[in-house]
């Protein structure tokens, strides 16, 4: 793999480190467009994302550190990461599976288990190497039984950036028993840069009708409810602060949104990704559209983060300085068999397709 500094200031070797007994890295990929992406094995995350403004200026749009040592003593520890087993809550750390309960996940966020426990995907190393100069591919075995969740499942993770200025996220999953499963990238977003303050100014839309409404732990009541008439409504564009404040449960809950959406699917797209939401900012003109084939996507505004870590280069990440678009399966499913079944079967491959396609405003 590449040596030497990326585009947006990182050196591949402040992420290298002995963690857990394996050696961590950083994999850099660069397209004939010249923009470019940087991941490290550690927690299969997207460190930094170099793509053009409005003048042709390469700009940072995610947010993340400078060095492995920030990563392992970050309060944002998703920055970037695959989550895993199950992304998202699970209420009261337990769920039932085939007559089988299981009740050992821990609890870490409020009452309820978040983004696969303790130790989720984010927070483990995992096999890594560059099928090309465009593409990385990722590999984790999770242990029947790690963070409480049953059966040996092997994930694959790839990264692709396109000439097209796509990044394109590729999940394969197996397991040798049945499991709950639930995968997602969590990176932070800034499309004016990392670094920039506010993602209020952010111009955001997102194809779903509906929405799941939560109690004040984030797990959901259970049914949809429609967006229409309510500041959750991103149909067509709004600014995201322009009604993050309003006095709507919702939000007074969730300090701003973290809300999933039920995205607008046509049966018949199957295994290829539709466009669920665009998003775009007023100072560099980069537009980022994204597409999936998942049926949710969970859009956090980075409402819990505080400004007082070390970022890139110096940067301070505070409240509402990044967004995420967290394509994936519903919270609490394991719970709810209403929802979109998250169980994978041996014999079964589960897989998942993100697409962020970046292009300036015309």
């Amino acid at each position: 793999m590449e040596k030497g500094n990326t585009l947006s200031g990182l050196r591949v070797e402040d992420f290298e480190k002995l963690v857990d007994g394996k050696i961590t890295t950083l994999c850099i990929l660069r397209n004939k467009q010249g923009c470019e992406l940087a991941i490290t094995n550690y927690g299969a995350k997207i460190v930094s994302l170099m793509v053009p403004d409005q003048n042709g200026k390469l700009v940072d749009v995610v947010t993340g550190h400078q060095t492995m040592d920030d990563y392992l003593k970050s309060e944002e520890p998703y920055f970037g990461g695959v989550c895993g087993r199950y992304g998202n809550r699970i209420a009261g750390g337990k769920f039932t599976l085939d007559g089988v309960v299981y009740d050992k996940l821990a609890i870490n966020n409020g009452p309820n288990n978040l983004h696969g426990g303790l130790k989720g995907f984010n927070a483990v190393v995992w096999e890594m190497e560059q099928a090309d100069a465009q593409t990385a591919v990722l590999i984790y075995t999770s242990a029947d039984g790690e963070e409480g969740f049953p059966g040996t499942l092997k994930t694959t993770v790839s990264y692709t950036l396109s000439d097209d200025n796509e990044l394109i996220i590729c999940y394969e999953a197996t397991t040798d028993k049945p499991t709950v499963l639930n995968l997602t990238n969590h990176s932070y977003f800034n499309l004016s840069g990392a670094g920039d303050p506010y993602t209020g100014d952010h111009l955001l839309e997102i194809n779903a009708d509906y929405y799941l409404p939560t109690d004040n732990t984030a797990i959901p009541y259970g049914p949809k409810e429609k967006v229409e008439g309510t500041p959750m409504d991103f149909r067509t564009p709004h600014e995201v602060g322009a009604r993050i404040n309003d006095d709507f449960e919702q939000l007074i809950f969730g300090k701003g949104y973290d809300h999933t959406y039920i995205l607008n699917k046509e049966k018949e797209s199957g295994d290829i990704p539709t466009f669920f939401a665009r998003c775009s900012s007023p100072k560099t003109g980069i537009v980022m559209e994204a597409f999936t084939t998942e049926p949710g996507v969970q859009l956090y505004t980075g409402n819990w983060m505080t400004g007082n870590l070390a970022g890139k280069n110096g940067q301070r990440y505070p409240a509402r300085a990044a967004l995420c678009l967290e394509t994936q399966h519903f919270p609490d499913s394991p719970n709810k068999p209403e929802y979109p079944s998250v169980v994978l079967r041996p014999g079964e491959v589960f897989k998942s397709v993100t697409v962020f396609a970046f292009r300036v405003k015309e």
